[in-house]
């Protein structure tokens, strides 16, 4: 498998956990979106929508060309079904509509209007400043953090987002709490989502899949 991917992506990052998570092996595959290099060849070539991750597999023998997987959701979704152990999704429909409600109000609530394309969108055509700017962020990422903590409060405790399984919800909430810490956003009051994202960040699978550790990390 290969994976175009940027450190410091959200989505990136958690394909990079969900990947890990399952122990499975790939070639990393550094594509620089603030160098805007995911609009040009070769990445843009392979890539119909110019979005980061792209996950390469290899297809049936004597396939003439990789499948190739956009869209980080479909991705893990993908390696899940192909990978089952250990699941990132329950064994039950409940289970699995839960989990996959979190996962969604961070991949489809809140990642969409803090995505890099947004927010430059909003410095460069709306003319905003930075402090605006991150005004913007910080306020949706508070906005859907206490929606996400108030899900939380209505499930049955346990170590993770739902129970004591690391599932797809996980996958998706590391990220996004690294991407708040880096926007110093207030992440007070939320004890049960802090306590979920400490909890992840003691496998070492998830240690692993951060930016930091990323081949093409900046200093």
């Amino acid at each position: 498998m290969k994976l175009h991917n940027y450190f410091r992506s959200s989505a990136s990052y958690r394909v990079r956990i969900a990947l890990g998570i399952k122990g499975l092996a790939y070639e990393y595959v550094p594509v620089h979106l603030v160098r805007g290099e995911h609009l040009k060849a070769p990445f843009a070539s392979i890539s119909t929508d110019t979005l980061l991750p792209l996950l390469e597999v290899d297809g049936a023998q004597g396939a003439a060309a990789p499948e190739r997987f956009s869209q980080s959701m479909a991705i893990i979704e993908y390696l899940d079904e192909t990978h089952p152990e250990p699941p990132l999704l329950p064994s039950d429909p409940a289970g699995r509509a839960h989990v996959r409600a979190l996962a969604q109000m961070i991949a489809c609530d809140m990642h969409p209007v803090n995505n890099l394309r947004v927010l430059k969108y909003l410095v460069r055509e709306l003319k905003l400043d930075d402090a605006a700017k991150t005004t913007w962020y910080r306020h949706w990422v508070r906005e859907g953090l206490q929606a996400f903590e108030r899900q939380l409060a209505l499930r049955s405790p346990g170590r993770h987002c739902y129970g004591n399984a690391f599932t797809l919800a996980d996958c998706c909430l590391v990220p996004q709490i690294f991407n708040a810490q880096r926007f110093d956003c207030d992440l007070s009051e939320l004890p049960r989502t802090m306590a979920a994202y400490e909890a992840a960040m003691e496998i070492e699978a998830v240690q692993q899949a951060h930016p930091a550790r990323c081949p093409d990390a900046e200093a």
